[in-house]
């Protein structure tokens, strides 16, 4: 599946039609470049799933958690900074990812051996136009 972003006054109706896609998958692992606009899209993602809490890219703590419209967790990785997939374990990412809960990776690259095999891969591409490709 393909959705264009034409740029961010149409990315709440882009993460829209990406939350209705999602079906019974958990794990999400958003590939694209740096300044693709993986934050971003995971942020309206969230707000379309109910999230009041404020949404921001967890570079430096990891992980961060939120409460979806439901009272569900949703974990939000950001993997860029992991030099060692011995870092993820000890932050207790199994837990985090056989919990039963919604996450969203970034930088999932540098921690492929650990993605489990349910694990949706999604790529955003700036295009030459400035919009991006969301490819599930």
């Amino acid at each position: 599946m393909e959705i264009t972003i034409k740029g961010i006054d149409s990315i709440r109706e882009a993460a829209r039609q990406f939350v209705d896609a999602m079906g019974d998958n958990k794990i999400f692992a958003f590939y694209g470049k740096m300044g693709a606009g993986k934050t971003t899209f995971i942020k309206a993602v969230c707000e379309e799933l109910g999230v009041q809490d404020v949404i921001n890219s967890p570079t430096f703590a990891i992980v961060n958690e939120y409460l979806d419209g439901n009272g569900e967790q949703i974990f939000h990785f950001d993997f860029y900074r992991i030099k060692k997939e011995q870092e993820v374990l000890d932050i207790g990412y199994e837990d985090y990812v056989y919990s039963g809960n919604v996450c969203f990776m970034e930088w999932p690259e540098l921690i492929e051996d650990l993605l489990p095999d349910e694990t949706v891969k999604v790529t955003i591409e700036e295009q030459p136009d400035g919009t991006r490709k969301v490819t599930l």
